[in-house]
């Protein structure tokens, strides 16, 4: 076992912490620190940082955890803390504007429809809040489009795994050839090769009508794409580590 960093140690307090708070709290904690759509009466200015430390239940944050330690201590160890958290946390804002976007997208459309149809803004408002239309339009305008804008709008986002993605993405940049044993099948594959295999499997899920729980795919691409934009950029401009260590 490689010994942990300073970082990725207290990246973990703070995320065992705040997991303790909601299972001894509850729903407070959630809508007070997951992340809401921002027209929904339970967002707050912060949420984009503290749903990073939010999980839904243990095999969440186990995976999660278990999945900075093994790639975020190396990294860590190259880059020295100041790099690392910069990258962290923005990777985990890309993941989050990624994802609210695609709720944008949602709402925005059936918001168009609705008022296509007759209905002023505060009637569209009064329908995200409340689920309130009339049997004949949710039948015009479809059932399933109407709950998928509901849940954009209601739902929360939680976890660290956009911010993950970023990580990952960054271990296949520096260790490429590092040999990482899949679980099923238990076979070892190359970091440059199953990372991309993960982000394609997200965007397969993403883009399809298949699920396989309330996972927010969307925000595991946008943590993905976010830390391939910044390996990019610091190769290109081969950033000095000195920089980031003051």
């Amino acid at each position: 076992m490689r010994n942990i960093t300073e970082t990725v140690k207290h990246l973990l307090i703070i995320n065992i912490i705040f997991f303790i708070a909601s299972l001894s709290i509850g729903n407070l904690v959630y809508d007070l620190f997951a992340l809401h759509y921002p027209s929904n009466s339970k967002f707050q200015y912060w949420q984009p940082l503290t749903h990073m430390f939010m999980h839904g239940d243990f095999g969440h944050i186990f995976f999660n955890m278990f999945g900075l330690y093994m790639f975020g201590t190396p990294i860590e160890q190259m880059w020295g803390k100041n790099k690392f958290i910069f990258f962290y946390l923005s990777t985990g804002f890309g993941a989050a504007a990624l994802q609210l976007t695609l709720y944008y997208y949602q709402i925005g459309n059936i918001s168009s429809l609705l008022a296509a149809e007759g209905l002023t803004a505060s009637e569209i408002s009064r329908f995200f809040e409340s689920s309130d239309l009339s049997y004949a339009l949710v039948n015009r305008i479809g059932k399933n489009n109407l709950l998928s804008s509901l849940s954009a709008y209601n739902g929360v986002m939680v976890g660290a795994s956009g911010a993950l993605y970023g990580v990952l993405v960054a271990f296949a940049f520096l260790f490429p050839n590092a040999r990482l044993m899949l679980l099923f099948p238990p076979i070892p594959v190359k970091a440059k090769v199953l990372v991309p295999i993960l982000i394609f499997v997200d965007l397969f899920f993403g883009f399809s009508s298949y699920s396989i729980g309330p996972i927010a795919h969307f925000a595991h691409v946008g943590g993905a794409i976010t830390g391939l934009i910044m390996m990019w950029y610091w190769k290109k401009n081969q950033f000095d580590k000195n920089r980031w260590d003051l």
